[in-house]
């Protein structure tokens, strides 16, 4: 936990260590439990993730979250076994970007947590940040991603001398689960429409299943407006007129191209939260375009809007609401008053400096 009595500054530097060593604290409860003090695993991960973890840390500390942080950084031969074992045990995680190399066959560790906790559910609000200039000013949708199978199932190999064969897996249970979950957030958040992604037109089969399930939830919703479109007029429909998308329920590649444009649309990739649900309670935050910044790594300019952001997404998943409140109406602020920015947005502040500024409007 954070040390009571200290300032906001002596947390903010305690909390802006280096990342070079792998800290780990035993986690005591079931992920039924509704604990005090909640034990959250926290993964640093790879390129700009340790800053941005650390910039969450000293907020956090900052604002007096009753939490713990379990939190595992260093290098990159991160011990994915151990951080499953961590995230089943806690049922909450705040993880930083894992790096997946182009070349070679080294598997996606992303993937490899995402199917051992089940978190199917990949839900990126895409909103207009007051403050941060933008084409269009009124932008307010969610992109809800299959998040296990598709695209990204993994099964690839050779079927001959210069000839491969990836296999695109679309399954009925899947599909529903995340229909339905869709439905169900548009439900609970006053969302008025569900548009289904597809490109059933050419995939006959497999999208073809997956729009299958989605009308079939779809007619359970009656107060629910719900229609489709083809992913690649999607794409310029985001661009052109993104006011017309209220909740977008895609299988998992078209959702990672629609999430990116929709980072695009409010200010860029250090602008959206983002986080992963599954069927037995497990929630895992990051940022919602999971770009690991491998070209900025280390030089103190990545923007942690986006992971604040996220964290504060993490504290209503708690019930943390009040602080929740706190740190959103702090990094809003600091965004508004236009003193402090990162390159990115237009600035020419860094990392910590726009953190030491929310942690000011905390004070």
């Amino acid at each position: 936990g954070f040390l009571p009595g200290s300032s906001p500054a002596d947390m903010f530097s305690r909390c802006l260590r280096s990342s070079s060593t792998l800290f780990r604290r035993t986690a005591l409860r079931s992920i039924s439990s509704a604990p005090i003090n909640p034990v959250i695993t926290v993964i640093d991960g790879d390129g700009i993730g340790p800053e941005l973890m650390d910039s969450v840390s000293g907020v956090l500390a900052a604002a007096d979250v009753p939490v713990t942080l379990q939190r595992f950084s260093g290098p990159e031969e991160l011990d994915v076994d151990e951080v499953i074992i961590s995230l089943s045990t806690n049922g909450v995680g705040l993880k930083g970007p894992l790096h997946t190399p182009v070349r070679g066959l080294t598997p996606s560790r992303n993937l490899k947590i995402r199917k051992a906790l089940g978190l199917y559910a990949n839900i990126v609000p895409i909103k207009s940040v007051p403050g941060i200039k933008t084409r269009h000013s009124d932008v307010d949708f969610v992109v809800i991603r299959e998040n296990t199978e598709g695209e990204y199932s993994g099964l690839e190999h050779n079927v001959a001398p210069g000839v491969v064969q990836s296999l695109k897996v679309i399954t009925r249970t899947a599909s529903m689960r995340i229909a339905r979950h869709a439905f169900e957030y548009a439900q609970e958040n006053g969302r008025q429409k569900v548009t289904a992604i597809h490109k059933a037109n050419i995939q006959k089969l497999s999208d073809g299943e997956f729009l299958h399930c989605c009308r079939a939830v779809a007619d359970e919703f009656s107060g629910i407006e719900y229609n489709e479109m083809i992913i690649d007029n999607a794409s310029m429909q985001m661009v052109m007129n993104p006011q017309q998308f209220d909740v977008v329920l895609t299988p998992n590649l078209y959702g990672a191209i629609l999430q990116n444009i929709g980072s695009g649309l409010v200010g860029g990739p250090g602008i959206l939260p983002g986080s992963n649900v599954g069927p037995r309670g497990h929630a895992v935050f990051e940022s919602g375009t999971r770009h690991v910044g491998l070209d900025i790594s280390g030089k103190n300019i990545t923007n942690p809007i986006g992971t604040l952001l996220t964290s504060v997404m993490m504290l209503r998943h708690l019930k943390l609401n009040s602080h929740a409140t706190k740190i959103e109406t702090a990094v809003f602020d600091t965004i508004t008053d236009n003193k402090v920015r990162t390159p990115d947005i237009g600035g020419t502040n860094s990392t910590r400096e726009f953190t030491k500024a929310v942690i000011d409007k905390l004070s």
